[in-house]
């Protein structure tokens, strides 16, 4: 597998902490859930089982977060699964830094977000009509950004147990590693399938039948902006209790009540007249 003497550069930083706070906000959220659950799961604190998808739990006991824990948990501790976590932040982090396939954000941290939700679906559906049992599907989501990266990036340099390859034939080669180290091949079919197919829709229909299939929808658009999202620095005020914003807010105010402003003419909805507390 990729062993690399600096895992996803966190010497190139003040330490662990510091590193994992230069995540891409994606990335960072995504690897943080994926550490959680799989290092609760194999101390005992969870029942892995609760973690895995399973659709009558989903619909008849509303156990809605089935839906997205089976992304965020690796299974049992081995050295496959550390090559996994560390698959999952490199790869992640290099396509959401690097510039996704624009579908409508200007390739930004909301057509990556776009991206992992379609990607995420199709993992599902092929695990619920292809495979019909509880998967581990984290494994699965994460090839399928390195593949999608490596079609974003296909000339870039990477390395195997320090063999040297191009981007592109990184997928190819670690399935094939994988083979031939006997362990479960299944994650990197299925997230080179889901990738790939990604790829067609994003890329190669537009470029030969100039149709975009794709769209960023315009709720991730309103609250990650275009390009690259930057969480907003707090104010002095800010410090204690910090809240939540974005760096590219919408253009326009909010949509005011019966297409009218306030007197004030901020934009704002009509909360309606009233009477000061205290006056007769």
């Amino acid at each position: 597998m990729v062993v690399p003497r600096n895992v996803a550069g966190v010497q190139d930083t003040g330490g662990p902490e510091d590193w994992f706070h230069s995540l891409p906000v994606i990335t960072k959220y995504w690897f943080a859930l994926t550490v959680i659950c799989t290092v609760s799961a194999n101390l005992g604190l969870i029942n892995p089982a609760s973690l895995i998808f399973d659709w009558p739990s989903f619909r008849y006991k509303f156990e809605i977060w089935r839906i997205i824990t089976p992304f965020c948990f690796m299974g049992a501790f081995s050295f496959q699964t550390l090559i996994g976590m560390y698959q999952l932040v490199t790869y992640s982090q290099r396509y959401e830094v690097g510039g996704p396939y624009n579908t409508g954000a200007g390739g930004g941290t909301a057509d990556y977000a776009f991206m992992l939700m379609l990607c995420a679906a199709t993992v599902l559906l092929v695990q619920i009509f292809v495979f019909g049992r509880p998967m581990l599907l984290a494994g699965s989501l994460s090839f399928a950004v390195l593949y999608v990266w490596s079609k974003r990036e296909p000339t870039a340099q990477v390395a195997i147990f320090g063999f040297p390859l191009k981007a592109q034939i990184l997928p190819f080669a670690l399935t094939a590693l994988n083979l031939c180290m006997a362990n479960p091949i299944i994650d990197c079919l299925v997230g080179i399938g889901v990738g790939h197919v990604y790829y067609f829709i994003a890329e190669i229909i537009p470029a030969l039948y100039g149709k975009d299939i794709l769209h960023t929808p315009d709720f991730l658009v309103e609250y990650f902006g275009t390009g690259v999202y930057i969480p907003p620095v707090p104010t002095a005020a800010q410090q204690r209790y910090p809240g939540p914003g974005r760096v590219n807010p919408p253009s326009g105010g909010a949509r005011p009540v019966g297409g009218g402003g306030s007197s004030g003419g901020g934009g704002g909805y009509n909360w309606g007249s009233g009477q000061t507390l205290g006056s007769n």
